[in-house]
């Protein structure tokens, strides 16, 4: 219990440091460097060493963390874990200013499939990407994190919506902007100058603000809760529950010098909006890597069909209240272990051959494992999986840690499952050969 409640407090500090994607790469890089990573640049050459330790990011919202092994280790390919920065979330508009009634509000866009009424009375903050010219007239970014409460978006009181318990339906354009200020309705402040004065006392060659990219979050620090604390209640535990869960294993296997095979953390960004672009699993930033590494065609191809992806993102926990959402059959339990995600249609790329190895890999860590499918009668989420393994043709298996509330301003996981679900990638990345012919 002692190496869970440890764990799980591990998982919170580096959530509660990781409102953003940005962020949340920023915290995986710092992690990186401390346990003797090398950070390498896209745009310059590399110099890889055997038994070398490297990461590299894009766009500052995904990265790439892998160690080598000797020069043969194409033949033994890749022990490869997957998963993603972002979560969904309220961005602020290019030209967010509205005064309505005395109030000054920002305009917001929903990013991802956000669940939206758990948004209303919350103390929100603002965190991102803000690009600027300096005094010297050279562009720079730099990240914000303004950590206080500054905005609401209040509920609308039920004497004047008596129905709302029966319906409720929610218009973003006109429902979601948050208030953050008493002013007139001829003076809307201008954001890019209210954003110039937070970024100052930091960065204090700022001439003006051209550009960001600014979510809002909850202020509330993620929590253990429950009578025997065997929760985590937290924004963003899908999926930086999983980035979490791959980095401490990648550390954890990155300093044997006796190991048998590469292993490799990638961790992209906009995968709650189909994974379409530089940075997203459907982007060509992981096979670009992988080719620096190998550096011919031939031995990618090679590599791969050695090489296996666990694609780790949170499945659905049965919910108490709602189980008859489930397929009863396949209802997972929080703290019972990390699921295998299973779908005919290949919303998850998981078959019969990953499963039994993850299941026997879990075996062998004791660690439980259990299998979800979704109701017959209802659609079925995908993830990075069947896009990697269509990206780079590697075999591929869909895991993930059951939770409640998936998409919600704060989520639900079981404290237990943070460490199953290490345990059984670091089993993993021990693995010396892929048993499959």
């Amino acid at each position: 219990m002692s190496d869970c409640n440890d764990l799980s407090q591990q998982l919170i500090d580096f959530i509660h440091q990781s409102p953003t994607p940005f962020h949340a790469t920023g915290e995986l890089a710092r992690r990186l460097l401390d346990a003797g990573f090398e950070r390498l640049a896209l745009g310059e050459n590399w110099n890889l060493q055997p038994y070398g330790r490297y990461f590299l990011t894009r766009n500052d919202s995904s990265l790439v963390a892998f160690t080598c092994a000797d020069a043969a280790f194409t033949h033994r390919g890749f022990r490869m874990v997957g998963a993603h920065t972002d979560s969904p979330c309220l961005r602020v508009k290019p030209n967010p200013e509205l005064s309505q009634k005395g109030y000054f509000q920002l305009g917001v866009e929903v990013y991802g499939g956000a669940l939206l009424n758990p948004w209303f009375d919350r103390d929100l903050s603002l965190a991102g990407r803000v690009s600027y010219r300096s005094t010297e007239g050279t562009l720079r970014s730099a990240l914000l994190d303004l950590r206080d409460p500054v905005a609401v978006i209040p509920s609308l009181a039920i004497h004047l919506n008596r129905e709302v318990n029966e319906k409720q339906s929610i218009n973003p354009q006109t429902q979601l902007p948050p208030i953050l200020a008493l002013c007139a309705e001829d003076e809307a402040p201008d954001f890019r100058a209210q954003l110039k004065r937070w970024l100052t006392p930091e960065h204090g060659d700022i001439d003006q603000v051209l550009d960001y990219e600014l979510s809002f979050y909850d202020t509330q620090a993620p929590a253990k809760i429950g009578l025997n604390r065997e929760f985590i209640a937290s924004a963003r535990l899908d999926n930086l529950l999983s980035c979490f869960a791959g980095l401490s294993a990648l550390i954890a296997n990155s300093d044997k010098a006796d190991q048998k095979a590469p292993c490799l953390l990638v961790c992209n960004d906009h995968e709650e909006v189909g994974s379409q672009s530089s940075s997203g699993a459907q982007g060509p930033l992981l096979a670009t890597v992988l080719e620096r590494i190998l550096g011919e065609r031939e031995a990618l191809t090679i590599c791969m069909e050695n090489s296996l992806m666990i694609s780790a993102d949170n499945a659905h926990g049965i919910h108490p209240n709602f189980a008859d959402r489930h397929d009863s059959k396949h209802g997972p339990l929080l703290n019972a272990g990390p699921v295998i995600k299973l779908n005919s249609n290949q919303r998850y790329a998981t078959n019969s051959e990953t499963s039994a190895l993850f299941r026997h890999l879990c075996e062998q860590a004791q660690v439980p494992c259990q299998s979800f499918v979704v109701r017959s009668d209802m659609a079925c989420g995908s993830t990075i999986g069947p896009i990697t393994a269509a990206e780079i043709g590697v075999r591929t298996l869909d895991i993930g840690v059951p939770t409640f509330g998936m998409h919600s301003i704060r989520e639900l996981a079981g404290s237990e499952d943070v460490t199953y679900l290490q345990r059984a990638l670091n089993q993993f990345m021990q693995l010396p050969v892929l048993p499959f012919s």
